[in-house]
């Protein structure tokens, strides 16, 4: 008999651990019951350093919370991010984050959370919805003002400048919002003056290997390139390798502005191949769990919350690169 409730116990407390770890268990759309939160994270995917800095971060703070992380990855794709916040509401989690893979698109999957009553934090990326209380707040960076930074620079640059000056622009993925917002933000500041061209502009995916093949085409149609700008470090340092490829110097012959400030953008930028890099910050871990916490005990938080960043000349990248964390 002693023996037989031994094993009874033993096996309920087996039980306990599995769905402690997050197992088929999740929350229950009001904090658990029990305290603990259960959030659903669905990231954009792994196509760049930023974004591996990006997951670590938010995995790492989860745990340093004491939130258990259902995480999902897109692949770069809007279906399996709609796939993976439907799965979190049937699994009744107590909130639920994602980093849009482009802005349009969200508002029946997020109605859907409304109505279930789980609250939704938009991380990195917005969305373009006109009904603003289909998600509590979004946390990121000020992509437009991220694209001015870019052009200021460039305008400064070239202050004394008389000739034209052809610029080619890597864009990131359609349809996104870093996408749209560091374009439009780069073109309201060299707009001002005439001598600046965009003569060519596609996205490179904020992949590597795209920005390269994408400025390998660059450089075929168009000779006389004065300024690559790319709204990643990954895609830069991939047209670093065409430049390189076709013969020319980069950071010289052809000026480079990029966008993130991960490790190996910083390093290109200390060896003097590319030439200034406007910061984004990934790691938005510990500030997404702490709005995660407020949200899900009905605390009202700002609707938007910008992280804080800065801009790189390649001095200030040598200075900045042993203390890097990513």
């Amino acid at each position: 008999m002693l023996k037989r409730i031994s094993m009874l116990v033993v096996a309920g407390l087996a039980a306990a651990t599995l769905t402690g770890c997050g197992g088929s268990g999740g929350g229950s759309g009001s904090g658990g019951g029990d305290g603990s939160i259960t959030m659903g994270f669905s990231q954009v995917g792994a196509e760049s350093g930023w974004r591996t800095a990006n997951t670590k971060s938010v995995q790492e703070a989860a745990k340093a919370a004491g939130i258990t992380l259902k995480f999902s990855d897109a692949q770069q794709k809007q279906e399996n991010q709609i796939k993976a916040i439907r799965s979190y509401i049937q699994q009744k989690v107590d909130v639920i984050a994602f980093s849009p893979v482009v802005e349009s698109g969200w508002d029946t999957v997020l109605k859907e959370a409304k109505n279930a009553k789980i609250p939704v934090i938009l991380t990195d990326r917005a969305v373009d919805s006109k009904d603003t209380s289909l998600y509590k707040t979004f946390l990121g960076s000020d992509f437009v003002e991220e694209g001015r930074k870019a052009g200021k620079w460039l305008v400064e640059q070239y202050k004394d400048a008389k000739d034209p000056v052809n610029i080619v622009e890597l864009q990131g993925t359609t349809g996104s919002a870093p996408a749209n917002d560091r374009k439009a933000g780069f073109q309201e500041v060299i707009g001002a003056d005439p001598k600046f061209k965009i003569i060519a502009s596609q996205t490179g995916d904020f992949t590597r290997a795209k920005g390269k093949e994408v400025m390998e085409a660059f450089l075929k149609a168009n000779p006389d390139i004065d300024v690559l700008y790319a709204h990643n470090d990954d895609m830069g340092l991939g047209a670093i390798e065409a430049i390189e490829g076709a013969g020319k110097v980069p950071g010289k012959d052809i000026k480079i502005i990029t966008v993130d400030a991960v490790h190996d953008g910083m390093q290109a930028l200390a060896d003097g191949k590319i030439n200034y890099i406007v910061e984004c910050s990934p790691l938005l871990g510990p500030q997404l769990m702490d709005l995660a916490k407020k949200v899900v005990k009905n605390e009202s938080v700002q609707a938007r919350v910008v992280t804080e960043e800065t801009t790189f000349t390649q001095e200030q990248a040598k200075t900045a690169l042993p203390d890097r964390k990513y």
